[in-house]
């Protein structure tokens, strides 16, 4: 399979499942911004618990607030999700993993480095979609991408790429390693091929499980990176972040919105790997 004919699908497919998983993000936005060192007046939605926050989000801000900054989402599908899914195969092959058998730690590298170069890409639609969901008020994509254009320049555009390259690198890899590794046991264990909708789903639900259990600290720290104001730096960088959250609220605190997490990863993984794995044989590239 072609690495354009690739990404075309993955972007495809990313653009697809984001539409319907993005109320989730919002949510579990809200509550990993919650509580935050330096930010007075914020709502703690952590204390509102998920279903909590539902209803005070619907009540106050209305059903669509649930799809606030579904256009920077959908930018950074395009871009982000497009290259870490969409080269996971051209790369894999380049290190010699094309065979389903092949060693985990090859296809783990692949799909790290294919996520790392996706981050590169979408930081900036990342940063942008981060604010608009967690802004309780009224803002557009312009308004926000104009505000940390004026106060920091382009590198606000970039600010939580330190956490976000870390985390894409341990998503991705998690993501597609696991996938392909499951997918290869489901099919030892039941006959099936690797072509059957049960393998690549049963495959892509186990995925998303243990996806969330390694991708949770990064997610956290990368979402309060990119949540500080436009007009102040309230993070030196990963470390220092990482650092100030356990202080302040204890090491369990890295796992905060866990469970949305997890409700955001199990579908959006299955829908994305599945519509993925559909495309590309709609379009006779073969599949994953």
């Amino acid at each position: 399979m072609g690495a354009l004919e690739q990404i075309a699908c993955a972007g495809g497919s990313a653009v697809i499942t984001v539409t319907f998983i993005h109320p989730i993000d919002v949510v579990k936005t809200r509550l990993q911004a919650s509580g935050e060192v330096g930010r007075a007046g914020v709502r703690n939605y952590s204390q509102l618990g998920i279903f909590g926050s539902v209803k005070v989000i619907a009540a106050e801000e209305g059903v669509t607030a649930f799809w606030k900054g579904i256009n920077a989402a959908w930018l950074r599908e395009s871009s982000y999700t497009s290259l870490r899914l969409g080269l996971y195969a051209p790369i894999k092959e380049i290190l010699g993993a094309k065979d389903p058998n092949s060693p985990f730690y090859l296809k783990f590298s692949a799909a790290s480095l294919s996520g790392a170069l996706g981050s590169l890409v979408g930081n900036p639609f990342d940063v942008l979609k981060t604010s608009l969901m967690a802004n309780e008020g009224q803002a557009s994509i312009m308004a926000t991408g104009s505000s940390l254009l004026k106060n920091q320049g382009v590198t606000g555009l970039y600010r939580g790429i330190q956490a976000n390259i870390m985390r894409a690198m341990v998503l991705n890899g998690t993501k597609m390693a696991c996938y392909d590794t499951i997918k290869t046991i489901v099919c030892d264990v039941t006959g099936m091929s690797r072509k059957n909708p049960a393998t690549q789903f049963l495959s892509a639900f186990g995925a998303g499980f243990f996806m969330v259990c390694t991708v949770a600290p990064f997610d956290m720290i990368r979402t309060r990176l990119m949540n500080q104001p436009p007009d102040a730096k309230i993070y030196s960088g990963f470390a220092d972040c990482a650092k100030k959250i356990v202080a302040k609220e204890g090491p369990m605190a890295l796992y905060k919105g866990f469970i949305p997490i997890w409700s955001r990863f199990a579908p959006t993984t299955t829908l994305q790997l599945m519509i993925f794995e559909r495309l590309s044989q709609y379009m006779g590239i073969g599949g994953l």
